[in-house]
């Protein structure tokens, strides 16, 4: 079937609402108003307005009957590609209106999908002059993302990139031109993002560069995962058009600098450039010539100091604003760190805690926390915080803590200060330990609280997603350094501890509590007071991970406590998603078949261990390594299977953590988390696991042990 002429007859278009359309519209912005036009304020030669005329009859009477063929499934594969071109043919001239038309547009995206490459790019270079204006409306915005995301699975193919780019061109000298408008626009806007994200060659619905979720972000500020920015995620970078995602960002920032105030507290505008500068990430060149555009000064006056204070002022003062707040994290993100180094100690210095007591503004102090480089630097962060942490959790802003917390362990600066810091902002000097980690797992709650010295566990509540992440940080610190919140947690009531034990984030503070410097009599300490419990624990999704900890850390007459408590439940665990590993990990069916050769078994990993201890480990720090050793171990038997399960707990923590700072503080700002063991730490951990590896081939004579080690350690 060919459809290459349209029909005579048929009905008007209709406007993007479904309503008939007038003769004539204007361009509007996306909200209902009318614009003026898609120009640039300052340009005398800005295009006039662009007219949408009515879409004639016979024309959308066409591409109904197109649309009608499409739903009725009656074109086959080799027909599709020819009728779409044909189709397309018949918009040429017309691309405006069909693009703009409420219900045609939506046959165009159909197209658009189905055609080839050289009718794409026909229809885009056809339509490239008022490219503009068909982005900034609600219909035109979606079939101009389908045409790129048409053209994104054509870029590989070597034979169409010089056809590509020639098209892309073209749009991009148009856009260059009136940049402010379209950057302005919350359709227009979203249209120039996928623009640039094709340029680079990443996905165009790559959520790393349409703005990371906060989890993610969080996880990254807290040291526990890697930047998404780092590499720029090169194994999923497609071919792209560098040349033209520069002229394309430099063309919109040289026409956009007279405008710069407007485009920092835009919240349409502040995501492009967020887009822009995620893409350029790495490229220090780029960046240096960009960034100071952005915050209203030129690179040789921000690194001189020599900008005027008033302008600065008002920079600092824009970062309390939502949008630029958002776009200040970003460059703080991928700066250079020369030009981070000048607005740390040009821009920022004095300004830290004011905009840290800010509903917004703190998280541009997070963010500038989360990627100092050097102990210098952080040198002058502490200065203005380092004894503002009282202060700080009185506002809210526990976000900003953590964030200390994490960057002072990447950078191995003001550890025990930190710690120090942060036990007397919970507590007075006239207090006992005790009550440091019950405070923090409730942080809200005791902050809140009138009379702080009559404050109690708050039975039944939530404990904070902020102050768990924050102990776990802690825990993570030398044991010499964090021997009062050592005391406080394992001076905890029973009842209390399983309370923790029974909350994500509670159970995550015990886990890491267990997985810390201290010695094993403190962790088995706090192990004893679940006993009686560890059934139910198991059978609870994030229990389980605190049960195999519990396990880990534990003599034999308490793993085996634990084994029959896990007997006791077996088959209600054994249905659950947790279970299958736990019961597999803890040899729960050897030790209900044959508990004398699970003891042996046990005892002779006890004893493996101790045996590498007595040989290579210091009498000082022997107990906390071997427990580390284990745990490390534990984690490797099924470490893929533990992983996709804990990915559900450690989801639903990191996203409720986006909550804490921005409940109080009604702003839906994203945080983010990172992995707070240094580098040296893992290093060292896993120098250690070889080493024993190597001790138990080769010094064991016993095969039973050698054996059950081994299938411990995956050797």
């Amino acid at each position: 079937m060919k459809m290459g002429k349209k029909a005579k007859k048929g009905n008007s278009g209709f406007d993007d609402n479904g309503y008939k359309k007038n003769v004539t519209s204007q361009v509007t912005d996306g909200t209902g108003k009318f614009k003026k036009s898609f120009k640039h304020h300052q340009n005398s030669d800005s295009q006039a307005p662009v007219i949408r005329k009515q879409v004639e009859p016979e024309t959308a009477k066409y591409f109904s009957e197109i649309a009608n063929l499409f739903e009725s499934q009656g074109v086959d594969v080799e027909e599709r590609s020819v009728i779409c071109g044909n189709a397309l043919e018949e918009a040429r001239g017309k691309e405006f209106e069909l693009a703009t038309d409420y219900i045609i547009s939506n046959t165009l995206q159909t197209l658009l999908d189905g055609c080839n490459l050289d009718n794409l790019c026909s229809f885009l270079r056809g339509c490239a002059n008022i490219f503009p204006a068909i982005a900034m409306d609600r219909s035109g915005s979606h079939v101009a993302e389908t045409a790129f995301k048409s053209l994104a699975r054509h870029v590989q193919d070597t034979e169409a990139y010089t056809i590509i780019e020639d098209t892309l061109k073209m749009i991009c000298k148009v856009i260059v031109v009136n940049p402010l408008d379209l950057i302005c626009n919350c359709y227009g806007s979203h249209v120039l993002r996928s623009l640039l994200c094709l340029c680079k060659g990443v996905p165009l619905d790559s959520p790393e560069f349409h703005g990371a979720k906060g989890s993610k972000v969080l996880a990254e500020r807290l040291n526990l995962k890697v930047s998404h920015l780092d590499g720029n995620d090169s194994q999923h970078l497609q071919q792209g058009f560098p040349s033209l995602l520069k002229f394309l960002v430099s063309g919109m920032m040289n026409c956009t600098k007279e405008d710069m105030k407007t485009l920092q507290v835009d919240q349409y505008s502040s995501l492009v450039l967020q887009t822009a500068l995620k893409l350029l990430a790495g490229n220090d060149q780029e960046l240096l010539h960009i960034i100071p555009v952005l915050l209203g000064c030129n690179k040789e006056n921000l690194a001189e100091g020599k900008f005027d204070m008033i302008v600065a002022g008002e920079t600092v003062e824009s970062m309390k604003e939502p949008a630029f707040s958002h776009l200040m994290e970003v460059i703080l993100e991928v700066a250079p760190e020369s030009l981070y180094n000048d607005m740390l100690t040009k821009l920022l210095k004095n300004s830290l805690f004011e905009l840290s007591s800010h509903p917004c503004g703190n998280f541009v102090v997070q963010a500038l926390i989360s990627h100092a480089r050097t102990k210098d630097q952080m040198e002058l962060i502490w200065e203005e915080l380092g004894l503002k942490f009282a202060d700080l959790f009185g506002m809210g802003r526990s976000g900003v803590i953590a964030s200390l917390i994490a960057a002072c362990q990447r950078l191995q600066t003001h550890e025990y200060k930190c710690c120090e810091a942060l036990a007397t902002a919970v507590g007075s000097k006239n207090e006992t330990s005790k009550f440091i980690v019950p405070r923090i797992l409730f942080l809200e709650s005791y902050f809140s609280y009138e009379d702080k010295s009559s404050w109690s566990w708050p039975g039944g509540a939530k404990m904070h997603v902020m102050g768990s992440l924050i102990l776990q940080a802690i825990f993570k610190f030398q044991s010499e350094w964090i021997q009062p919140y050592i005391l406080s947690i394992t001076s905890m009531d029973a009842e209390h501890v399983l309370e923790a034990a029974q909350d994500a984030r509670g159970a995550r503070v015990i886990e890491a509590f267990l997985a810390s410097d201290a010695s094993t009599k403190q962790k088995r300490r706090l192990v004893v007071k679940l006993r009686g419990h560890f059934g139910e624990l198991a059978i609870n999704l994030s229990g389980s991970f605190t049960v195999e900890r519990c396990f880990n850390a534990g003599n034999l007459s308490l793993r085996e406590a634990i084994a029959s408590e896990l007997l006791a439940v077996r088959t209600e665990l054994s249905k659950t998603k947790q279970g299958p590993h736990l019961l597999r990990t803890l040899d729960i069916d050897r030790y209900a078949t044959k508990p004398d050769q699970w003891r042996s078994k046990q005892a002779s990993k006890q004893s493996a261990y101790n045996e590498f201890f007595v040989a290579f480990g210091s009498s000082e720090s022997k107990s906390t390594k071997r427990n580390k050793l284990l745990y490390n171990a534990s984690m490797d038997t099924s470490e893929h299977e533990e992983l996709n399960i804990k990915k559900d707990i450690d989801g639903s923590l990191i996203s409720t953590s986006v909550v804490d700072d921005t409940s109080s503080e009604k702003k839906g700002i994203k945080k983010r988390k990172r992995d707070v063991a240094s580098e040296d730490a893992v290093g060292s951990n896993k120098a250690i696991e070889k080493a024993v590896k190597n001790f138990l081939s080769s010094s064991t004579p016993d095969k039973k042990r050698h054996n059950a080690s081994k299938q411990r350690l995956k050797i």
